[in-house]
């Protein structure tokens, strides 16, 4: 049984990495794909390689307010609803504190905490009208224990965790669940930037002796969004080979 069929999902950053996986991952499982990413060559590449009709993209900028509310309206008039919202677009610009730019810390402010928001609020809406839907927002281990060099970053991740927690609160009522998930060292693209030594010692530290691959978040995103999860709302997830205990 597909555990998404019918459903409507919005997936930021989905052009790429752990977003594109979830957006296989959730074709898969019988949704509606609408990937958002401010990248139009990344967006149409994505299509292309998914070859799906179930699958559009929108090159969407999420810290713009207007970008989003023009997106998000465009969805409704095409698909009717939106049943899931995930929240997986994110930057690091890491510095150190005596380091880090005012520019460099707003950056990742804007993207990581700022995008969420505006994406939030322009959903929010219509899953109250249609009183259901599922909001997941992409955290990280460095939410929860920091990271040297990773100020903004940690900043704006613990800020989602915050934030999933009081929405919970607010849209319970609705039938609106929300909640987050918090990777690991995952296995993206940008792991190839890292040196090799720092990342055998990423895997040195995690007990499950190895990377997380993309798939292992999209597979707790689909079951977030899934009725499975119907009583699960203000949770954090860790999907991190125990590298967090």
């Amino acid at each position: 049984m597909k555990r998404l069929k019918n459903k409507v999902a919005i997936i930021t950053g989905g052009a790429r990495g752990i977003g594109f996986s979830t957006a296989e991952k959730f074709l898969k499982e019988g949704a509606t794909v609408i990937i958002w990413d401010i990248s139009n060559t990344s967006g149409q590449e994505a299509i292309e390689k998914l070859k799906n009709d179930e699958v559009t993209f929108f090159q969407v900028d999420t810290t713009s307010s207007e970008s989003v509310n023009s997106a998000i309206q465009t969805v409704i008039d095409k698909f009717g609803r939106v049943d899931i919202l995930i929240n997986n677009a994110g930057i690091t610009r890491d510095a150190t504190i005596k380091k880090m730019s005012l520019n460099e810390w707003q950056q990742v402010l804007d993207v990581n905490l700022t995008g969420v928001f505006n994406c939030t609020q322009a959903v929010v809406p219509h899953m109250i009208e249609q009183q259901g839907g599922a909001i997941i927002n992409a955290s990280s281990v460095v939410g929860l224990y920091g990271n040297f060099g990773q100020a903004n970053y940690a900043a704006t991740k613990s800020g989602l965790i915050g934030m999933t927690k009081t929405l919970a609160k607010e849209l319970g009522k609705y039938n609106i669940t929300v909640n987050t998930v918090a990777p690991g060292f995952i296995a993206t693209e940008m792991i190839q930037t890292i040196p090799e030594k720092v990342i055998d010692m990423m895997v040195s530290k995690t007990p499950l002796a190895r990377l997380g691959k993309p798939e292992d978040i999209a597979n707790a995103y689909v079951f977030l969004s899934s009725d499975e999860a119907s009583f699960i709302s203000g949770a954090v997830l860790s999907v991190d080979g125990a590298v967090s205990i």
